[in-house]
């Protein structure tokens, strides 16, 4: 028998929509949801924001509207906002190299890496060599400088591999040196981003937010891991000398958004995996890069860049970390025949667990999915995809509908 009925999920969903909600009630009791929410904008309007469940398994507190919930890699999708900004702005340039802005990076050979090459995960810089903690994560200064020391693992533009949690580094790094405010990217993306649109997402989460507002993470089981987990990327996980464990275990690791006392550390940019948000302010924010950007002086120039396909290195799209075909492109993932979402020229960014963020220029969709189970399929979780279905089969016969003898019906 389900948690969760229909008269538990608060929220709304347009008419038209409405087997989303009842795709977001199945996902409790057909695949095992705990807590969440799934919230999508058509053409810059709220057509479907709902939530339901426990925010907390421990204690059953429910998920309530304004509930927040860390979405790790999803925040890749948001820190890459920030950039698009800064070119919109004529700030920054994709195909420039990175040292043109920021002269200290071109040690160790890295000199010719291109703000593009950088934001695809193909500089080589998935790890860091020498030991970073929260203390220096905490000093930019320091940051920068072991940033800067940092030699890739191969030969910038030849190979991709997952720049786990580095990429919102050198990306933080990068947009204070072209900030004439030197601003930090958590600071710059409430600035302009999050306080513009009245939403609740956050890249540095402040002191001010309670803990009751905060949902916790119920970690999957071990079975749920060795049934649905790739077995290749499971044993290299545990190997504290491969790629990935280096990219996300370990040094600093993704556990450094956490804290004990507060749920998720505070006043701390971990720009690749930290941020704390509502599925509503995600979606909100994919909304307007999807229809055009006008709340956030974007230029058509720059949503046409990121709407574009992705550019591999000289070895493919072949991600050394994730072993399979992943395509990113200006700081967001594109689709691709291993992740699908959206049409071809979506972008945004899955996160572990099973988050999900995306802008959909081709139909004005931004959508996003958030939860407090954590599940363990790397392309795609069944709850997300579920609901996604179910969203676009209702859009597209809502457009069907609305045309009658080739003719729009208002």
């Amino acid at each position: 028998m389900s948690i969760v009925t229909l008269h538990d999920v608060k929220g709304h969903a347009s008419p038209g929509f409405e087997s989303v909600r009842q795709t977001f009630v199945d996902n409790f009791d057909q695949r095992g949801e705990l807590g969440g929410a799934c919230s999508a904008y058509c053409g810059g309007k709220k057509v479907v924001d709902l939530w339901g469940g426990l925010r907390n398994k421990e204690t059953g507190e429910p998920w309530e509207k304004d509930t927040m919930v860390i979405v790790y890699s999803a925040t890749k999708g948001l820190a890459a906002m920030t950039l698009a900004i800064a070119h919109s702005r004529g700030w920054l340039d994709y195909e420039e190299r990175v040292a043109t802005y920021w002269p200290e990076f071109a040690q160790q050979g890295k000199e010719k890496i291109t703000v593009r090459q950088l934001l695809a995960h193909q500089a080589g810089l998935f790890a860091f060599d020498e030991p970073v903690d929260r203390e220096i994560v905490a000093d930019l200064d320091h940051l920068a400088v072991v940033l800067a020391r940092q030699k890739p693992a191969w030969e910038p533009g030849t190979r991709q591999a997952y720049h786990a949690l580095t990429l919102g580094f050198y990306e933080g790094e990068l947009l204070r040196r072209v900030d004439p405010q030197h601003r930090s990217l958590g600071r710059f993306f409430q600035d302009e981003i999050a306080t513009p649109l009245g939403e609740d997402v956050y890249i540095r989460l402040p002191e001010r937010i309670p803990n009751t507002r905060l949902a916790t993470l119920a970690r999957p089981g071990s079975l749920d891991m060795l049934l649905h987990f790739p077995k290749r990327l499971m044993l290299d996980s545990m190997n504290p000398r491969s790629n990935i464990y280096r990219a996300l275990v370990t040094n600093p690791g993704a556990m450094i958004a956490h804290d004990d006392q507060h749920i998720y550390a505070r006043n701390l940019e971990v720009p690749s995996g930290g941020a704390v948000a509502t599925a509503r302010g995600i979606a909100h924010a994919h909304s307007v890069f999807a229809t055009g950007g006008r709340e956030l002086g974007l230029r058509k120039e720059t949503l046409d860049l990121l709407a574009a396909p992705a550019i591999p290195p000289t070895h493919g799209f072949h991600d050394e970390c994730l072993k399979a075909d992943v395509r990113f492109s200006l700081g967001f993932m594109k689709p691709g025949p291993v992740w699908r979402f959206g049409r071809a020229s979506s972008f945004g960014a899955p996160g572990s667990g099973g988050s999900l963020g995306f802008a959909d220029p081709e139909t004005g969709i931004g959508y996003a999915y958030v939860t407090s189970q954590m599940g363990t399929y790397l392309t795609g979780d069944p709850r997300d995809v579920a609901l996604r279905h179910a969203f676009y089969l209702s859009f597209e016969l809502r457009e069907a509908t609305q045309f009658v003898g080739g003719r729009r019906v208002s």
